[in-house]
């Protein structure tokens, strides 16, 4: 099905009709739909037309198998189950980035497919910068002794988890008649049309934190795609502009706001009520402090707030090493453990929770498969800190169980242009600033140097 897709975006007849509408769009203002269709649409042409349709048939069928054989090294704690898929995954991506020459670094064309304008050097520089921000407050949280979230590690049975959860979701925004949510081993969204966007959650009986972040995580992701107007349907213009821009609003409604204290005043005490048992006696700031917990962790997706970034740092600088060839697919996993003793202080203790937790490798390309999920939380904190800058009584509402405002701002700033602007045009355009380590390192001072007493 991709190779026929890509076939039929890449025969001559559409870069044709854009040659033929290229005056006509010159009548247009940039910002405008018409223009942004006619460039939207020649970028998405010409970036696949470098990519013979047979490349992408025989990658499409590798990958296919890839994924397959992962599943089965992961349950197996192999690595060896994959290596050689793994092996022909770097060739294909290598191929891959070759089809677009005159790149400054190999990962350029793999990065730009997933967010449109960046390279290696400028995530490299925007990465070390906040890696030195970073280091020094994970070093002096976990040099503490561990915040205390057993209350989250009780029983908590499954039903009761997945209908508090919708119900938060709902009365945050979640329009039932366009969504809906199901179980599933890895949590995503997934979007057949502007109205009919679905999320995925999945519970873990012993972790109380799991469906619920996952929910509203997966959340974020659906209001991008239903904030898209109607007249964007069946073109390029509908869905989320980058990997990055998309990851901002999952993780703003996730942490910035499903995580606070101000949004806890209000669904604490239906929470406790869902689960008296267990939460019955338990202080609202302490599970506050539960949720927002610090430490050294192996798995990515259940990382803190203030070690997740490390988590990908070291898998966009394992993926540049295997590009230029530095790091060989055979040493990957004794690789992956090095830096997570170096970064994180702790060693993973098998494959399965080391170089086998995500998929993104063997489902997909190596290159530009995570810098996305950092871009995303930088964003994430510039766009709500010119939320809070225009809205000062946001965390107000919050409290208060409304949260109208923020995502009616959202959707004017930043879902109801879908794809027209890049990543660095919406950033400046909604923020007035170019992309900034800033905002997120000051909300992880003020919000955990308060928790941990920094």
């Amino acid at each position: 099905m991709q190779d026929l897709s890509h076939t039929k975006l890449t025969d001559g007849a559409i870069a044709q009709l854009l040659d033929d509408l290229s005056d006509y769009a010159a009548n247009f203002p940039y910002e405008s739909d018409t223009a942004s269709l006619l460039r939207v649409t020649r970028r998405i042409v010409d970036q696949a037309s470098q990519v013979p349709s047979s490349f992408m048939a025989v990658f499409s069928h590798h990958r296919a198998q890839s994924y397959h054989n992962w599943a089965k090294a992961r349950a197996e704690n192999n690595f060896t189950l994959v290596q050689a898929d793994l092996e022909k995954t770097l060739e294909l991506s290598r191929e891959w980035a070759n089809f677009f020459p005159g790149y400054d670094h190999i990962a350029d064309p793999l990065i730009d497919a997933a967010d449109y304008g960046m390279k290696a050097a400028t995530i490299q520089a925007i990465f070390s910068e906040l890696r030195s921000q970073l280091v020094p407050v994970v070093q002096a949280i976990t040099a503490q002794p561990p915040s205390d979230d057993a209350c989250l590690k009780q029983v908590y049975p499954e039903a009761e988890q997945l209908a508090f959860s919708l119900d938060v979701i709902r009365q945050m925004g979640f329009d039932l008649r366009r969504s809906r949510q199901d179980k599933t081993l890895h949590p995503f969204m997934t979007n057949f049309s502007i109205d009919d966007v679905r999320i995925t959650t999945r519970v873990k009986e012993q972790d109380l934190s799991e469906c619920l972040f996952s929910t509203i995580h997966e959340m974020g992701h659906a209001f991008y795609e239903l904030g898209n107007p109607p007249a964007f349907e069946n073109t390029p213009l509908a869905g989320g502009i980058s990997s990055g821009v998309h990851e901002s609003q999952s993780r703003l409604w996730e942490n910035m706001v499903g995580r606070s204290r101000v949004f806890w005043h209000h669904f604490y005490p239906k929470l406790q009520a869902t689960f008296p048992s267990q939460l019955a006696d338990v202080p609202l700031e302490t599970f506050y402090r539960a949720i927002n917990k610090v430490a050294r962790s192996l798995i990515r997706t259940d990382a803190d707030e203030v070690t997740y970034n490390l988590h990908v740092m070291i898998r966009f600088d394992l993926e540049l090493a295997l590009l230029t060839g530095e790091l060989a697919v055979k040493d990957l996993p004794a690789a992956w453990n090095a830096r997570y003793e170096s970064d994180l202080g702790i060693v993973p203790d098998s494959d399965s929770n080391g170089v086998l937790q995500d998929v993104h490798w063997y489902g997909g390309r190596i290159g530009g498969a995570f810098q996305g999920y950092t871009l995303g939380n930088l964003m994430s904190a510039q766009f709500f800190d010119a939320a809070l800058i225009e809205h000062p009584e946001i965390p107000t509402q919050i409290e208060q169980g409304e949260f109208s405002t923020l995502a009616t701002w959202l959707k004017t700033n930043i879902y109801q242009h879908g794809r027209k602007f890049t990543a660095a045009e919406m950033v400046q355009r909604v923020t007035g600033k170019p992309l900034s380590t800033e905002p997120l390192m000051r909300y992880i001072h003020q919000k955990f140097g308060g928790l941990y007493s920094l």
